[in-house]
Order: C-alpha cells, then sequence, then structure tokens
C-alpha cells in the first residue's frame, strides 16, 4: 500500500471521528499520529520487530509540530485581536457603535437590524472574534429590535450573521490562521479582508431593506432623531476608527516607504489604546479579569485546534497526498474556474459538520497547493496564470474565498457556532430559531462569494497598493 493510499484511508477516517462528535483538535491529533505510525512501519515492510520503531519516531515527530509550528510570531495575533474586542466591550464602544448607526440609519426600512449589521461590522474592525461579536451584540441589539415588534428569530439572526463580519474585516483571527498554514503574508492579507468584509456588510444591508420594503410590518424604521443628535452620536463612536487606523498604519503605511511596523506591533499597540479607553469609561480589575479570561479561553480553543491539526498536516506531507491531489486536480478536464466554485461547494458542504477554523485548518494543506496549480504555480507572473493574477495575489484571493466560506459556515446547520452563541445569550431563543433567522443570510452571502469570484479586484486592490 503506497502513502498516498494510506493518506486516503487516514483521512476518511478522520472524517468519521469528526462525524461520530469527536472533536477536532483531538481527532485531528489522533488521525495523524496513526498515519505516522503507518507510515513509517510500511516503509520497513511492517516487520512486526519495526513496529516499536516506526511508534517511537512517530511520537517525536508529532511531538515536535505544535512548539515548532505555533512558536510564530505572527500567531500571537490572535490573543491580541480577541482581547482588543473584549476590552472594547468593557470600554462601552459597542454600546457608542450601535446607538450611531441607529441615529443616522434607523430611518431606513428594517433600519435597527441594518444599524446592527453595520455595528458589527465597526466592532468587527477591532475585534477578531466572530463568537465574541455575536455574544456582544445579543445583549445589546436583539432587546431593542424586540422592543419595536422585530420577530424574534429574524432579530436574533441579524445578529448571528453580523457577528460572522469579524472573520473578514481586520483583525481577523481565521485570515492569520490562513496566512500562517499558506505562509502568505499576513499583513497584505488583512488589508484584502477590509473591502469585501464591507461589501458583505452592505450586501446584508441591502437584504434587510429588501425583505422590509416586501413584506409589511417586517422591519418598521426608527424615526425621531433630530440631525444634533445624530452628530453628538458620533465623538463616542470615533474610537473605534482611530484603533482600526493604528492598527492599518502599522499594516501598511499610506504615507510611502516601509511600514512603521508589523503586523503584531500594531495589534499590541491597538490593544494598549483600547485598554486605556476602558479605564477611563470605568473599567475595574473584575472586568479586566473577565476580559483577560475570555481571552485566555477562547485563545486556548483555537491554539489546541492549530496544535492537533498541524500533527494531522505533518502526516500528509509523508504521504504526499496534498501532492496527488493537486496533480489529479489538474487533470481534471474542466474549466480552473469551475473547478474553483466546486471546491468552495464543497467547503460549504463541510462546513455544515465542522468548525470554521478546523475545516480550514484540515483542508488548505490539501486544497492549496492544488488552487495554486490550477492558477499555473506557487510563482506564476499574472500574464501567464489561469485566473490572470500572479501567486501571491491568487493566495491571497483564494484565501478571502475560503474565509468567507467559513463566516458561511459559522451560520449554517447544526454546527453553526454563532448560532449557539446567541441562543446561549438569550435563554429566549431556542438554536432552531437562530437557524431559522439567518436562513435569508444564507442568499447574501451567496450573493457575495459570486461577486467576490467575478470581481477580484475588490479583494486584491487594497494589497496590490502595499
Amino acid at each position: 500500500m503506497s502513502p498516498t493510499d494510506i493518506g486516503i484511508i487516514v483521512t476518511a477516517g478522520l472524517l468519521v471521528l469528526v462525524v461520530v462528535g469527536m472533536r477536532v483538535a483531538f481527532a485531528a491529533a489522533l488521525a495523524g499520529l496513526v498515519g505516522l505510525v503507518w507510515v513509517f512501519w510500511s516503509k520497513k515492510g511492517y516487520d512486526p520487530s519495526d513496529f516499536g520503531w516506526a511508534l517511537s519516531v512517530a511520537v517525536k515527530t508529532a511531538g515536535q509540530v505544535p512548539h515548532s509550528k505555533v512558536a510564530s510570531q505572527a500567531l500571537s495575533l490572535i490573543p491580541t485581536f480577541i482581547l482588543i474586542g473584549y476590552l472594547a466591550y468593557y470600554a462601552g464602544l459597542t454600546r457608542a457603535l450601535f446607538d450611531a448607526a441607529k441615529k443616522w440609519v434607523g430611518w431606513l426600512p428594517g433600519g435597527l437590524a441594518v444599524s446592527t449589521v453595520f455595528a458589527t461590522a465597526g466592532f468587527a474592525a477591532v475585534s477578531g472574534a466572530s463568537v465574541a461579536t455575536s455574544a456582544v451584540f445579543a445583549r445589546i441589539a436583539i432587546p431593542e429590535m424586540l422592543r419595536i415588534g422585530y420577530n424574534k428569530k429574524f432579530a436574533a439572526g441579524v445578529v448571528a450573521a453580523g457577528g460572522t463580519l469579524a472573520s473578514l474585516i481586520p483583525p481577523s483571527a481565521i485570515l492569520v490562521i490562513y496566512a500562517i498554514i499558506v505562509e502568505q503574508d499576513v499583513g497584505k492579507l488583512l488589508l484584502a479582508g477590509f473591502i469585501p468584509g464591507v461589501v458583505s456588510a452592505l450586501i446584508y444591508a441591502a437584504l434587510i431593506v429588501g425583505l422590509a420594503l416586501s413584506l409589511p410590518g417586517f422591519g418598521p424604521p426608527v424615526r425621531g432623531f433630530s440631525w444634533a443628535e445624530r452628530f453628538r452620536a458620533l465623538p463616542p463612536a470615533l474610537p473605534i476608527v482611530f484603533v482600526v487606523v493604528i492598527i492599518i498604519f502599522f499594516i501598511y503605511n499610506p504615507f510611502g516607504g516601509d511600514a512603521w511596523g508589523t503586523p503584531t506591533e500594531g495589534g499590541a499597540i491597538g490593544a494598549f489604546v483600547v485598554f486605556l479607553m476602558a479605564l477611563w469609561h470605568g473599567m475595574r480589575w473584575p472586568q479586566f479579569k473577565d476580559a483577560l479570561l475570555e481571552t485566555a479561553r477562547l485563545s486556548v480553543m483555537i491554539f489546541t485546534i492549530i496544535w492537533g491539526v498541524l500533527i494531522y498536516v505533518r502526516f500528509l506531507g509523508f504521504a504526499d497526498l496534498p501532492g496527488a491531489f493537486s496533480a489529479w486536480i489538474t487533470s481534471l478536464d474542466y474549466p480552473p474556474m469551475l473547478i474553483l466554485v466546486m471546491i468552495l461547494l464543497a467547503y460549504a458542504i463541510l462546513g455544515m459538520f465542522m468548525d470554521a477554523i478546523g475545516m480550514l485548518l484540515l483542508t488548505l494543506p490539501v486544497v492549496y497547493p492544488a488552487v495554486m496549480a490550477l492558477n499555473g504555480g506557487e510563482f506564476v507572473s499574472a500574464a501567464d496564470s489561469t485566473f490572470g493574477m500572479s501567486g501571491q495575489m491568487c493566495a491571497i484571493w483564494f484565501g478571502i474565498l475560503v474565509v468567507k466560506m467559513a463566516e458561511f459556515c459559522l451560520i449554517t446547520p447544526p454546527i453553526g457556532l454563532n448560532c449557539f452563541v446567541v441562543a446561549g445569550v438569550r435563554p429566549d431563543l431556542t438554536v432552531q430559531d437562530v437557524f431559522k433567522g439567518v436562513t435569508p443570510f444564507f442568499v447574501a452571502d451567496a450573493l457575495t462569494i459570486a461577486t467576490l469570484v467575478a470581481v477580484p479586484g475588490i479583494v486584491l486592490w487594497l494589497p496590490s497598493m502595499a
């Protein structure tokens, strides 16, 4: 049996473990360890006397992976971005954002839901965690929408869908993870997510306005705010803009020349600025402790998944499954764009059974080389490539597409994590209620994906300027 055959069998076993309910981190680590033992033992002809040697080498190989791969400066961005989000909540920035959005766009049909989408997009600009965004606005926005007569299922769906914007709008923890896996520039990927995140928010808003216009009483507008009240609502929300400017300026110097610092440094300074704001707005030790604990919990969950999956990824390298999959993909007699669309559809189906981070970590080591091969290779020029972009730009474009698919998976049943979070925060809602409420947003996400596939410039304009 060839190493590639072993890779296919072990990968099938991993999917079975995930479907029956084992956590992705542990399933991936177990599958990776078993696969390493199997590959090393097969090289000795399955001699029983060599099984102990194969086990020893596999354990040593697996044991070296977590530290060697996770001891990366770029990964320190993840807890930093998450901490920014929790500190912003205690600084009162979330309430200020929601109030400002309500006063400026609440007059639209479905205005309060539109305000929620724009406020979650603004909060996403200082929080890299979709889960944190959904949890925060479930406390703030849902009571407001219910008070003026919104359907509670749709109100919950707006918050769950709006929370997914944190996956694209920088700073984004998932984009950082993607950059680490495929060894691409973190700063350019974060820049690339900004315009698609805004486009996604606008499409969500357009969907809500369309529903409110077509269904009487669906989303009553909120009126009665004077221009003076609107302008007074802006200063409390401006710190969000200030923090975003700090982070973006460190990633990309808009005045030309070298960047002022690394994304890690920009995230650290952003966290410190939000910390000072939170202190100014009355945060004390109990709230600060809660922010640190929540950051630690979410960070440990993400890093545990990374550790487990990296063991599996190391096994894939020995099994040469990525190379075999790339060769098979490029041999298919179909247009490359059609193959790319089928890959994205496969992500939509897989996301129904796996969490977003685990799905990307498990699939990218195999899928990414195949997409690069479709484009003509990792280092191909734009003139010679299949999709009309250089290898680096194709990697960034594909990264935004798969992260958008990961957003989609955060609200799809039965695993949609954002829906569980919203239901957990609101005892009056069941998970089924939230899943029903997010259904219209599937159409919006499909339209966003189609737009990003058809018009790559939406993704590539900002990173091409850096």
